[in-house]
This record gives structure tokens, sequence and C-alpha cells, in this order.
């Protein structure tokens, strides 16, 4: 069974979070954080940098690990380590999502997350 190691982020603003909404692929219309792959010779914090980039067109500053979260895919095995990070630069534009939403602890269970983010919550129910 093939492993994937991601980076996903968390990324905050006051009391809420970001949610992402895919927009292709066999999970298209779940929600999930957003981040991607890392490349070869990577670190997570640099791959979560780039893929926030890419994906949402602005830069973000990493505040650390939150947590990381492992979850049986039909036909591959996820590693997805989730980083807490602020925006420093730039406006959210949503370049490879079908939607963005901010999301408050009241909010978080009002979205269909992926199985795999569905697993931060807990972490991340104390912060918001």
């Amino acid at each position: 069974m093939k492993t994937i190691r991601v980076s996903a982020a968390v990324i905050m603003d006051g009391s809420s979070v970001l949610a992402a909404e895919r927009g292709y692929g066999e999970y298209e219309g779940f929600w999930e954080f957003p981040g991607g792959k890392r490349e070869a010779g990577e670190s997570g914090e640099d791959a979560i940098v780039r893929e926030i980039r890419e994906e949402l067109g602005v830069l973000i500053a990493v505040d650390g690990l939150l947590c990381t979260v492992e979850h049986q895919y039909d036909g591959f095995f996820l590693v997805m380590d989730c980083y807490l990070a602020h925006i420093k630069e730039g406006k959210i534009k949503a370049n490879e999502h079908i939607a963005l939403r901010w999301l408050t602890a009241d909010t978080l269970d009002s979205v269909s997350w992926l199985p795999a983010d569905l697993k931060v919550l807990p972490s991340l129910q104390s912060l918001l």
C-alpha cells in the first residue's frame, strides 16, 4: 500500500480557521485544510508555505505543528502534518478550491470534512 505524506495549513484568524472545499477528484465537494504533498528534500514547513502560495495566493507564517494524523483511504495511506499558521501577506484567492470559508468553534461541524481532516478537529477545538 502506498503511503503519501502531506502538509496541511490550519490557518487561523483570531478565533476562526480557514476551510477549503475541494473542486476536483473523488472527494470533490468535501472540505479540507489546504495543503499538499511534500517535494523531495522539502521540510513540512517549507512545503506548506509553497502549497499555500500556490493554492491561495498568500504568504503564511508557520506558528508550529498542531498535530499529525493518519488515515487509510482506498488505495493509499495518508500521513498529514498539520501546521498552525497565519496570513503574513496577501489576500486569499480560491485558486484550486470551489469555496473558502472561515469557521468558528460553533460552525466547525457545518461542512462535510474529508475523513483525515475530520481527525484534526479535536486538536483544533481548544484553540477556537
